[in-house]
């Protein structure tokens, strides 16, 4: 995401460092430059101009003129005027007071809403402190809509309901207030309402949804926005927030949004926070969205926090001291290569994580990051068309057998022997970190190993 954006904006900065010092002209030029970008990304055009007048109004000051790296300055400036204008400070889903806390989703149809029903399931579930969600169908125009929901909390698993809403027929209000209290007295601590939608904002769909919210009276009321249509999902968003009231928005579909308008303009057009992003197909694929974060990756200086966070969420600290044990002990198998392997790919794409990294999306600029994901889903094929056996102890893998997990891969028998050679020296590198840390990898590399 944002990708289109961040070239602009290094292109950008990498001019003013070639200048050597910042003047009032090149600071206009910077400037004309950023705007064209934040254009060309979709950007309000209000929103846009607003955010360059505000950066030329620091930017001229004396401070940033005298300095004698202005660059940086200026990039400052910008981080905190673009963190700014996506709402500062990050939004948080309120489920205080007395469960279960009601929160309604709305959206036009094809948004993403059923799905991120379940993502915040998903989400509820997965969090420091779990809370046992129970999902609502209440777009009783489409059926298909009502089984979608119900596959989708099957998916979350145990912990998670659904409400049996009738195929046919009924009031969405009196169905959500008789779901509210099934969920009550089942213990539920959560209920998300999947509202009705339509192809476009309509004056039947506002009645609707506002019947069921005074009905209800829900915690919050949350717009779901498919980031990939720029624009109008800011004009979506300003609809619904006019004709049903909305406390937040969730941003849908942003994993194939490169440009990054929506994200920009629509916090500064609605003064509503943005609280979630979805970034994936998955269920797990929601992530809770940080102004100050994005406004780093959009700027090429990564995000640590949220790669920090998603390595907590792929390990615990049981698994990591069972993992460092084996490695001392030289007994690091390819079932636990197979793993970690696992436990890289929750956490996202390497596209995303080497993103998180700052300096690396500048060091891998051009590279097709987009294959490291298919080279893992191949190393993790390799591993599956192993036996048990084999997995517990490579050096039993001779020709007839790497032979057999090609095929029964679908790689190479070159790519097999590949694999197996990085294993082992991944092998050897974690030994050496697990045994002497930074030192003993030195010595090794130093030995030729």
């Amino acid at each position: 995401m944002f990708d289109a954006l961040s070239d602009k904006l290094d292109a950008v900065f990498r001019r003013i460092r070639g200048t050597g010092r910042i003047t009032e002209a090149n600071v206009e030029e910077a400037l004309r430059d950023v705007r064209m970008a934040l254009l060309e990304a979709d950007v309000n055009f209000k929103v846009a101009k607003t955010f360059i007048d505000r950066v030329k109004e620091r930017a001229m000051g004396q401070e940033v003129l005298r300095s004698l790296t202005p660059e940086q300055h200026l990039i400052k400036i910008v981080h905190e005027e673009l963190t700014a204008i996506m709402g500062g400070a990050a939004g948080k889903l309120d489920l205080s007071g007395e469960p279960p806390a009601v929160v309604m989703l709305v959206g036009l149809q094809g948004s993403g809403k059923t799905t991120t029903a379940a993502k915040l399931a998903t989400l509820l579930l997965s969090s420091q402190r779990p809370r046992r969600p129970f999902l609502v169908p209440l777009d009783l125009s489409r059926p298909a809509a009502i089984e979608q929901l119900k596959t989708l909390a099957a998916q979350v698993g145990d912990g998670c309901g659904v409400y049996d809403t009738p195929s046919a027929g009924g009031d969405p209000a009196a169905i959500a207030k008789a779901a509210i209290v099934q969920a009550r007295n089942s213990g539920y601590e959560a209920v998300l309402l999947d509202t009705a939608g339509r192809l476009a904002i309509d004056e039947p769909l506002m009645a609707e949804l506002r019947r069921v919210r005074d009905a209800v009276k829900p915690r919050q009321t949350l717009l779901v926005a498919d980031a990939m249509t720029g624009q109008d999902a800011v004009t979506v968003a300003t609809g619904f927030r006019d004709g049903v009231g909305i406390d937040g928005v969730v941003l849908s579909k942003m994993e194939g949004d490169a440009r990054g308008g929506a994200a920009l303009s629509i916090h500064a057009v609605t003064d509503k926070p943005i609280l979630f992003v979805g970034v994936g197909e998955k269920l797990a694929a929601l992530e809770a969205f940080h102004p100050e974060r994005v406004a780093s990756r959009i700027l090429g200086m990564g995000d640590v926090m949220s790669l920090i966070e998603k390595a907590q969420a792929a390990y615990d600290a049981k698994q990591a001291e069972a993992l460092q044990k084996k490695l001392r002990k030289d007994e690091f198998t390819l079932e636990d290569f197979r793993d970690q392997l696992r436990a890289v790919k929750k956490m996202g794409s390497v596209a995303d994580l080497i993103g998180m990294i700052p300096g690396m999306k500048k060091l891998t600029k051009g590279q097709d990051l987009a294959g490291a994901d298919d080279d893992l889903k191949r190393i993790e094929a390799i591993i599956n068309s192993m036996t048990r056996q084999e997995r517990h102890d490579h050096l039993i893998l001779n020709a007839n057998r790497r032979k057999r997990i090609a095929a029964g891969s679908g790689t190479s028998v070159a790519e097999v022997n590949r694999f197996l050679k990085q294993y082992q020296q991944a092998r050897k590198v974690m030994k050496s970190l697990t045994k002497g840390g930074a030192r003993g990898l030195l010595a090794q590399l130093q030995a030729g190993r």
